[in-house]
């Protein structure tokens, strides 16, 4: 789901789904370096206090950037987001848009809802894309774990 453009050119990217795993569980591979590596991209900084940066390099070679803005455990993550430059990359530069990931418990479930702010409307269906593929292998990833 994706909203409407506005008048900067930007959108929010929305995505949901459901994890077989509790939010304590599924918070861990979002703030555990280790764990992030299964699912995610290697962890080259990572400091998951309020104000800290993080940069992830993805298993094809991308960085990605920013720092950690809000961090309510079990719950909600907030994190600026963009990408180092390189060739082939969407300009978005380091931190200049915002995610927000929740987590609510739903039985021994819990539903995952990932909202990108500030996306570039031009880069709103690859951003899209890319967060379904990865919350994709995130359930994979903690189905064969658990």
């Amino acid at each position: 789901m994706t909203e409407p453009v506005t008048a900067a050119g930007t959108t929010t990217v929305e995505r949901t789904i459901r994890i077989a795993a509790r939010p304590e569980t599924v918070w861990a591979y979002w703030t555990d370096p280790e764990l992030l590596r299964e699912w995610w991209g290697a962890a080259v900084a990572f400091d998951t206090s309020p104000g800290g940066d993080y940069l992830i390099e993805m298993a094809h070679g991308p960085v990605m950037g920013g720092e950690f803005v809000e961090l309510v455990p079990h719950e909600r993550i907030v994190f600026t987001f963009g990408w180092v430059p390189a060739e082939g990359l969407p300009e978005i530069a380091v931190g200049s848009t915002r995610v927000e990931v929740t987590l609510v418990a739903d039985g021994a479930d819990t539903v995952l809802t990932l909202r990108h702010h500030d996306v570039p409307a031009v880069f709103a269906s690859e951003h899209g894309a890319g967060w379904a593929e990865h919350l994709g292998v995130l359930a994979e990833t903690i189905a064969r774990a658990t």
